[in-house]
């Protein structure tokens, strides 16, 4: 039997003040007719991750709607979890091909958990590449299955995408952060866009008064008197945690007193974390003002509320990124974020708010010493930040469109006003690269090969217009 997690119990009550009496009442709304449904969610790890702390979040709160949700873990030795980090790096676009002895290590593995994938369910939601073959090797059974993938798959490196394509037949649908992550040649009969978003109740977010972050940070060895910037993430190649180290340095010719704070999650499938590690205690060799922290030292949730709480400056400067929640997390607590112009950053940075979007070390620096000089702009910033986050990137948000997603794959009617997400399914007038509801009486219009396409913003609009042919395989998909 596949391992369960164990995520607790918790209550949408106490989310009335983060998100408001109406977005509960039509999220019972939305639920009302799945009581009972039996959902399973299926990924790799416990934690270190997001998806790991949005199913420790979202699983609780669909059984307290009503819900029957199971949250399982498939399991592999080293091996094959060197392979999915090299298949998950493949589908972000990096070069090493899939040798014989890898795709073998990923095919016993899968077929190994297939096996223990004992229990039915009406909806089964299988989580990045690493669970992927599940359904090929269990088969369907009465269940309707959907693959959630959390990273950017726009330009996969083509050996690899051919090696999993096959495991991709038989889902019901795919669902992807944004519309251009859609990779070609997508073998299933329902595409659906539907960001990612944080928990306002999470110990990661809730409400931290300042007084306790400040002792939070001194005890672990942060000088909270000093200037601060941090960036939270994965040690990981795609978040250019050097490149970040490279930035610090050139503030801190003019901030000579600066701290950079570099806290990274160790996760069970991401071996190479370590190697990435190793390297960042070398760049950070000799320079007491570089802090290393990671959750396998103490340096967990409440710790990471502190950073992101008391940072001057927070960094994200990822290269290729599915969603980025950290962009979220931060504004949430109005701290201004510099990050890199990749995957779904920009669309929690859009039109200013929150922070600003670069494309290079030297701009990296620029923009943080901007921040730096800048205070009273920059708690604008932030302030602008969170308040898109609430619109759009909270947990209530994403759990109503997965209840839509769960009720048209099962065949139940449901009776709703519309109201529940400003993220939209199949069917509804939505923007293909955002995969935002639209008014369509506001919407922003832009015409390519005599069709008429709606867009919820001007940098949609131009993204979109700039790569047509991306956006349009979401449509393609849909027959």
């Amino acid at each position: 039997m596949l391992e369960t997690v164990d995520a607790g119990v918790q209550s949408l009550s106490r989310y009335d003040a983060s998100v408001g009496a109406g977005a509960l009442a039509r999220l019972h709304e939305l639920a009302a007719p799945l009581r009972g449904l039996r959902v399973l969610h299926v990924n790799a790890t416990p934690y270190g991750g997001g998806v790991a702390e949005i199913l420790r979040s979202e699983v609780p709160l669909l059984r307290d709607l009503g819900l029957v949700a199971d949250w399982k873990l498939i399991t592999g030795d080293e091996a094959f979890f060197r392979v999915t980090k090299k298949i998950h790096n493949g589908l972000q676009g990096a070069e090493p091909a899939l040798t014989p002895e890898e795709q073998e290590a990923y095919l016993t593995n899968s077929i190994r958990n297939a096996k223990l994938l004992e229990e039915s369910y009406d909806i089964v939601v299988v989580h990045d590449p690493q669970p992927l073959a599940l359904l090929h090797f269990h088969g369907k059974g009465q269940a309707r299955w959907a693959w959630r993938c959390h990273i950017d798959t726009s330009e996969p490196n083509p050996q690899v995408w051919d090696f999993l394509q096959p495991f991709v037949v038989g889902y019901d649908a795919a669902v992807f952060t944004l519309g251009g992550f859609v990779p070609e040649r997508l073998p299933v009969p329902r595409l659906e866009i539907i960001p990612p978003a944080i928990d306002p109740e999470s110990p990661k977010n809730l409400d931290l008064p300042p007084e306790i972050a400040q002792r939070v940070l001194s005890w672990i060895g942060v000088e909270v008197d000093k200037p601060l910037v941090t960036q939270v993430s994965r040690f990981d190649p795609w978040k250019d945690p050097l490149g970040v180290i490279e930035s610090y340095r050139l503030v801190k010719r003019e901030v000579p007193d600066l701290q950079l704070a570099l806290v990274g999650s160790m996760a069970l499938d991401d071996p190479e974390g370590w190697d990435m590690y190793r390297q960042i205690q070398e760049a950070a060799t000799g320079d007491p003002g570089i802090h290393l922290f990671t959750n396998l030292t103490g340096v967990s949730n409440v710790e990471v509320n502190a950073f992101q709480r008391l940072s001057d400056v927070v960094i994200q400067k990822s290269i290729r990124e599915g969603f980025g929640l950290v962009v979220s997390e931060t504004l949430w607590k109005r701290t201004p974020v510099v990050a890199g112009d990749a995957g779904g950053i920009p669309l929690q940075l859009r039109d200013g708010a929150g922070g600003f979007l670069v494309h290079s070390v030297e701009e990296c620096a620029e923009r943080t010493l901007w921040l730096l000089r800048h205070p009273e702009e920059a708690r604008e910033l932030g302030a602008s930040g969170k308040e898109r986050v609430r619109e759009r990137f909270l947990l209530t948000r994403l759990i109503a469109d997965e209840l839509r997603l769960y009720a048209s794959l099962a065949g139940v009617a449901q009776h709703t006003d519309g109201r529940a997400a400003l993220v939209g399914l199949t069917g509804e007038p939505r923007d293909m690269v955002c995969g935002m509801r639209l008014d369509r009486a506001k919407a922003l219009i832009a015409d390519y090969e005599a069709e008429e396409f709606l867009f919820c913003s001007e940098p949609c609009r131009r993204q979109f217009l700039a790569e047509p042919a991306r956006f349009l395989r979401a449509v393609a998909t849909q027959g």
